[in-house]
């Protein structure tokens, strides 16, 4: 059975979900925190959310930005976050995500996107998802958090 999965930017109506989402990705956040978060990323023109839709129901979102890079030319996109709700995962609402980034970047003349996602076993299924849309594992990540 197919979906008919369609994808947009996100809007303010959206924030409940989003937060949900983020949940969902292992990053609890209030809705509160998620709008001001979402306000502070608006507010930067580099920056965009999308999410996935199946009718008028949000059940997925990525975020990314443009930008260069020091190792190599051209314009790049980081995507930031991806997730699909629990409930969705394994319909294609992810993939429709990445072909929208991958279709912007492709407007954009963008060289390549570039992402990371987290070394934990709830993340393998991630992986290989990127795999399969032709990603490369190619660095490990590191955070330092300051407070």
């Amino acid at each position: 059975m197919e979906h008919k999965i369609h994808t947009r930017k996100a809007a303010i109506e959206d924030l409940p979900k989003l937060a949900r989402l983020m949940g969902d990705l292992g990053y609890p956040v209030s809705e509160e925190q998620m709008e001001t978060r979402l306000k502070m990323i608006g507010s930067h023109p580099d920056y965009c959310t999308l999410v996935a839709c199946l009718k008028d129901k949000v059940i997925g979102m990525v975020g990314f930005h443009t930008g260069h890079l020091y190792n190599t030319d051209g314009i790049h996109i980081r995507v930031i976050a991806l997730v699909t709700d629990k409930d969705y995962r394994g319909i294609g609402a992810g993939k429709k995500l990445m072909l929208a980034v991958e279709n912007f970047a492709g407007q954009l003349g963008a060289a390549g996107i570039v992402l990371n996602s987290g070394n934990r076993t709830e993340r393998e299924d991630a992986h290989q998802f990127y795999l399969s849309l032709g990603y490369q594992a190619k660095s490990t990540g590191f955070v330092k958090t300051i407070h």
